[in-house]
């Protein structure tokens, strides 16, 4: 009568990935709960399959990650239903959105608590707390409501991640095989997701990870993610690896120790990180990251520009002049830069944000010259709620605010926001948005991504001819011929599919 039911809503088009934020919670209450997971990345209709388990009358607790975007089409209206046809159940959210957006999601009336970052220690004491009736409110990282107020508690330091649970990989084996979680990708035919860390020690003023973690990092031993990547490997057959840490690579020691131990096992991998920190990284260790499978890795390249790098509190020695730099240097050792650009920063005047524009994309032209191989990942602008960030506060300024019910994130236009393609922003003009999205299609069309498995060379070489007058002369207004061409081989975008 006190089983929790795990849901992981719907990712867009993302494929099927283990989900390691319901697994680090699931394997805390392992041996004191009884648990079901329902994966809507796996379900023809989750929704059917929820009610089928709650109807048993067995279930106590709903707990639900929730990233921004199209994950809240899946998770609002389940948990609005569960609270109208099963009161009693206790709704319990986790994930950036909730963390973020805490009032909205708390104002709603059906979620009663957020677990407000890591929950392996705090889910648990909030279900025994719940069970025996007694006081929750000195539970450390939980949101919830008392009468009208939004009560947040003190956060825990982050935890020593060797010492948590082990991921219930077998358990979740029982109700999905686990084979389907590991997909065929640019990096290899069975794909492993693997979260190695917590936090980022960064505050970059445009990530919802900084008012989680605060500039809090902590990372699991390279022994501890080599015992569980050989255990998936040896098991389930996992043949490559995409790290999903905020930031994988903080610690050059760490990088190195698992790039050692993972060698002889020949399989590829992909991670997160920041050009100022790997370029501290010596060549010796860049080496032994390549031979070791080290293939592509993403950064926040951002902009080139110094003065909007300083605006954004990219922190760190980031520069325009080192992005360039490190690009080069990273073809020197075949490891793929994958570099993220935000354009449409807020401005004081239209001009100088159409100026900011057209800067960033004759340095993503730049770049594209140091480094053809160069991956890029554009992003428009959108806001993320930071306290005392003077680039929030020119957000707010400008006129724009957040949904102030949690419904009316589900709408497009929302949801688009969330992917970083529709910003609503007021600062913006549609001239603006058209500009980015057409520079897009071209890049794309004259750069297609290395990550498409299914493009062939012949459709490559064809879309690259075809966008070549446009790149060359920068000629992106309505780019019509390669939209149709895109869409017509289904050519994936990265930022939003993932690999």
């Amino acid at each position: 009568m006190n089983k929790i039911l795990f849901f992981n809503p719907r990712s867009a088009k993302y494929k099927p990935r283990i989900p390691n934020s319901i697994l680090s919670v699931a394997g805390a209450v392992e041996g004191l709960y009884d648990y079901a997971i329902v994966d809507g990345n796996l379900e023809t209709d989750p929704a059917e399959k929820i009610f089928k388990y709650l109807k048993t009358g067995q279930f106590k607790y709903f707990g639900c990650t929730c990233m921004p975007g199209p994950q809240l089409k899946e998770a609002i209206p389940i948990s609005k239903r569960i609270r109208e046809e099963f009161p009693g159940i206790k709704i319990i959210w986790g994930g950036y959105f909730p963390s973020n957006q805490s009032k909205v999601v708390l104002d709603s009336g059906f979620v009663d608590f957020i677990i407000n970052g890591p929950g392996e220690k705090s889910f648990p004491l909030l279900l025994n707390a719940l069970e025996q009736n007694a006081p929750h409110q000195n539970i450390s990282n939980l949101i919830f409501k008392e009468v009208n107020t939004v009560i947040k508690t003190k956060r825990d330091e982050l935890y020593d991640m060797d010492a948590l649970p082990s991921l219930p990989y077998e358990k979740l084996n029982m109700f999905y095989p686990l084979q389907r979680y590991l997909g065929k990708t640019y990096l290899g035919t069975k794909t492993i997701a693997y979260h190695s860390s917590m936090g980022c020690p960064f505050t970059c003023s445009f990530c919802v990870v900084v008012s989680i973690y605060n500039a809090r990092w902590k990372g699991k031993s390279a022994a501890g993610i080599y015992k569980d990547i050989k255990h998936l490997r040896d098991v389930y057959g996992g043949n490559a690896i995409e790290f999903h840490d905020n930031n994988f690579f903080v610690s050059e020691k760490r990088t190195v120790e698992f790039a050692r131990l993972i060698k002889p096992e020949n399989m590829i991998w992909w991670g997160e990180g920041r050009i100022d920190t790997i370029n501290k990284y010596s060549d010796e260790s860049l080496a032994i990251m390549r031979e070791a499978g080290c293939k592509m890795i993403f950064f926040g390249a951002e902009t080139g520009n110094d003065a909007v790098l300083k605006k954004m509190d990219k922190g760190g020695t980031q520069s325009g002049k080192q992005i360039r730099e490190f690009a080069a240097r990273m073809a020197k050792f075949d490891i793929i830069p994958e570099y993220s650009f935000v354009l449409g920063i807020p401005g004081d005047t239209e001009e100088e944000v159409m100026q900011q524009i057209d800067e960033d994309i004759a340095f993503i032209k730049e770049i594209k010259q140091i480094n053809p191989n160069t991956e890029i990942i554009i992003y428009v602008y959108s806001p993320v709620p930071t306290e005392g960030s003077d680039m929030y506060n020119k957000v707010l300024a400008s006129g724009f605010h957040f949904p102030e019910k949690l419904e009316d994130w589900i709408s497009p236009h929302w949801e688009n926001f969330d992917l970083r393609k529709n910003p609503l922003t007021p600062w913006l003009t549609a001239e603006m948005i058209d500009k980015i999205k057409n520079f897009e299609v071209v890049l794309n069309g004259y750069y297609p991504t290395v990550s498409d498995i299914r493009m062939s060379r012949l459709k490559r070489k064809l879309m690259h001819t075809v966008s070549g007058i446009r790149y060359k002369t920068s000629f992106y207004w309505k780019p019509y011929e390669l939209k149709l061409l895109q869409r017509l081989w289904k050519y994936r975008q990265p930022e939003i599919e993932g690999f």
